[in-house]
């Protein structure tokens, strides 16, 4: 399934159904009172947050969601009936604005929230409602009132405590599929992500954290280049980010330029990101020698701010020592 992170919608709650005119016509009473009940009101629509949800594509062929209406009221005083509110659910980490204003509605953070979109129309009421001393066969009635209605945009991004960022074929997926029980798709060419990936990594029973593998980034992603542009947006919820780094050549030099592409990207797209905490993790030490490794090692600029970790996806070297420094940091983000 296509990944699909921003949409837009129409919605229309249900309108008001109408009050009833009506009088009593029973046998023996040839001048009945008013007995026009009031219509139901029009069903309103609710947007609830759930998980296990990770694309808005299901929006891609229906994009109007309107609400059953309230019916109209009845004679001997019955009420129509109320049109059912109509729940939309969208994964966790969706945000609403308003499509007009520009304006954010809410932010589905958590499991099972919810929110109204629009309300129903208000029911109108019967003659019966308009009978008086002064008044004994009421004429009267009103119409429902019109649901509310909104264009509105939605935006998905994906809730993870930690974010792994790099160039393309820094072996994101493989230490993701390697950590957790996802099995994102990896293969020797660029861009194998085309969408972020998610991974739950298990340290115990009680300690859990979740992993986003965000698609590769490369030099001018911020302005539009490559896919990193299109999911930039989904490193803002982490708390960690994790800055993957290509060492199978062993070239020094490319690995300092592939170190500051992504710090430079990251700055231009959001001053915000550059803050967060981030650790550089050296990939593929496998492909190294020792001596290679020992170099690498002694040439990695001590002041770098951050940990650092050396670690290889293929044979798992290095990353339970990873993820334990995860854990624990998370503690301490609580």
């Amino acid at each position: 399934m296509k990944f699909i992170d921003e949409t837009t919608i129409l919605v229309k709650a249900g309108n008001g159904g109408d009050g009833c005119l009506s009088f009593r016509r029973e046998k023996y009473i040839p001048f009945g009172g008013p007995d026009g009940g009031d219509g139901g009101d029009g069903g309103s629509i609710i947007v609830k947050a759930k998980d296990g949800l990770n694309t808005l594509a299901d929006f891609r062929n229906k994009s109007k969601f309107i609400a059953p209406n309230g019916k109209a009221g009845g004679s001997k005083n019955k009420k129509g009936r109320s049109g059912e509110d109509l729940i939309i659910e969208l994964p966790v980490g969706s945000i609403i604005y308003d499509y007009e204003t520009q304006d954010m509605l809410c932010d589905l953070n958590e499991n099972n929230k919810e929110i109204t979109l629009v309300t129903g129309g208000n029911f109108g009421l019967g003659n019966t409602r308009f009978k008086s001393s002064t008044n004994r066969a009421p004429r009267k009635t009103t119409k429902g009132t019109h649901g509310e209605e909104r264009h509105l945009k939605i935006i998905l991004k994906v809730l993870a405590d930690v974010g792994l960022v790099g160039s393309p074929n820094a072996g994101k997926s493989s230490i993701l599929a390697a950590i957790s029980m996802a099995k994102p798709k990896i293969a020797d060419y660029a861009f194998t992500t085309i969408h972020p990936n998610l991974g739950v990594v298990l340290i115990s029973d009680y300690e859990k954290f979740v992993v986003a593998d965000i698609p590769g980034l490369i030099e001018g992603a911020s302005s539009g280049s490559g896919l990193g542009i299109q999911f930039l947006k989904h490193i803002s919820r982490t708390k960690l980010l994790l800055h993957t780094i290509d060492v199978s050549g062993y070239n020094l030099e490319k690995i300092k330029n592939d170190i500051n592409i992504i710090l430079n990207e990251l700055e231009k797209y959001d001053d915000e990101l550059v803050k967060k905490d981030r650790w550089f993790v050296f990939n593929k030490i496998d492909l190294l020698s020792n001596t290679q490794l020992n170099d690498l090692k002694a040439s990695i600029n001590d002041n770098m701010s951050g940990e650092i970790f050396f670690v290889s996806a293929k044979n798992k070297n290095g990353l339970s020592e990873l993820c334990k420094q995860i854990t624990e940091y998370l503690k301490d983000e609580l």
